[in-house]
Formats: C-alpha cells, sequence, structure tokens
C-alpha cells in the first residue's frame, strides 16, 4: 500500500450521542383552561398540524388536544407537489429511536398532559405503535387508547394494558378499505389482546385509511 492510501482493513466504528434538539407540538385548545387532554399521534409522512385537522371535530371548550410531531422529518412528493412529512422512527438504530421517543413524549406529558382530570390517547397507523410504547411505559393513568388503522407492535407485553382496559376496552378502529393496514391485521391484534385478558373493542367502518368521523364523534362526546 502506498504512503496515504486507505487502509481498508480500518473498521468504522459507530457510537451514540445524546444531543438537544427542538421538537414541533400542535395545540387545539386551550392549556389552561382545559379539564381534559387527548394525545394524538400521527401517521407517516403527516405532521403535527395536519393530524389535529382530521380531529378537530373533538375540539370542546374543556378539552386540549395536543399531537407532537415525529422528530424525523423528510421531503415527499404527493399528487406532484414537494412537501414535509415526519416520521416516528424507522428500523435503523430502533432501540435508541424508541428510547428517543418515550422520552419525548413524557416531556410532553410533564408540559401539557399533567394534572387534567381525564387523559386519552389517540394514534393513527404508524402513530399506533407510539401510542401503544408510550402508553405500556409511562406512569401517567390512562383513561382510554384508541387506535386508528395501525398495528401493535410485536414486542410489547399487552398485559400492561389490562389495568387500562379495566376502566375502558382499548379500541381499534379500521375502515374495510384500508389497503396499508388491513382489517385481518387489525383483527389478529385484537384478538392478540383478548388473550391477554385485555378488554378490546373492535369496529371496521367503510373507507380506507383515514379516521371515520362517525366514529370520531361518537368518541368525543
Amino acid at each position: 500500500m502506498s504512503d496515504g492510501a486507505p487502509d481498508d482493513r480500518v473498521p468504522i466504528h459507530v457510537e451514540s450521542l445524546v444531543v438537544s434538539r427542538h421538537a414541533r407540538v400542535a395545540l387545539l385548545g386551550d392549556p389552561v383552561r382545559a379539564s381534559e387532554a387527548w394525545l394524538v399521534l400521527h401517521g407517516y409522512g403527516m405532521t403535527a398540524r395536519g393530524i389535529l385537522h382530521w380531529f378537530r371535530a373533538a375540539a370542546r371548550a374543556d378539552r386540549l388536544l395536543v399531537a407532537p410531531e415525529g422528530l424525523s422529518r423528510f421531503y415527499q412528493e404527493r399528487r406532484g407537489l414537494r412537501t414535509v412529512g415526519a416520521s416516528w422512527m424507522t428500523r435503523d438504530d430502533r432501540d435508541h429511536e424508541i428510547a428517543d421517543q418515550q422520552g419525548y413524549l413524557e416531556a410532553v406529558a410533564a408540559r401539557w398532559l399533567g394534572g387534567r382530570r381525564r387523559l386519552e390517547v389517540h394514534g393513527f397507523s404508524q402513530g399506533v405503535a407510539t401510542a401503544c410504547r408510550w402508553v405500556a411505559g409511562t406512569p401517567i393513568p390512562i383513561d382510554r387508547l384508541v387506535l386508528w388503522a395501525g398495528t401493535v407492535p410485536p414486542e410489547l407485553d399487552l398485559g400492561r394494558f389490562r389495568s387500562l382496559a379495566a376502566r375502558d376496552p382499548v379500541r381499534l378502529v379500521v375502515g374495510r378499505d384500508d389497503r396499508l393496514v388491513t382489517p385481518a391485521q387489525v383483527a389478529a391484534d385484537a384478538g392478540r389482546l383478548r388473550e391477554a385478558g385485555v378488554a378490546v373493542e373492535l369496529r371496521e367502518v367503510e373507507g380506507g385509511h383515514g379516521i371515520d368521523p362517525a366514529t370520531l364523534a361518537g368518541l368525543a362526546g
């Protein structure tokens, strides 16, 4: 080997470094006066503001909707337009991604969710896995968990949802024409939860991959 030439025998070593960064959180409602809160977790390629547009029908004077945005943003092409979307995680460096996600949501909870009379968690699509992981790991009492058009992470101890479901069944909602997350996948998750002793309410609705207005209206009260 000539002097100055790269030596392919030297391994590349990758380490992790914890850093501070800014995260974006969208709010719908009055953080001071609201007696209850909904934590709303968006799907892949969405934004915090975008998911709250879908949940606007749930807004009430005494309810605060809190939508954190995934920490990974990227450009995407949609209908010929270049837009910015966000993601909660990828399979790369998975354990650190999940740890960052949990810490982020605990910080959101400490700032906007604590001290409320009632707390619901709603996850849509990719946000379903994020919601399940946070609910399973947080010490904060959750009054209702609603999983829209997404799947439950296979590695979770589903028994952690029993105390939550004793107050209100875990709600799973999926569109009959959903091609991204099929009714069969969601039904399989419902079966897994029931086998773990978790009360479940499974609802198939008309439509595809989205939030069903009638179901949302019923939950919003």
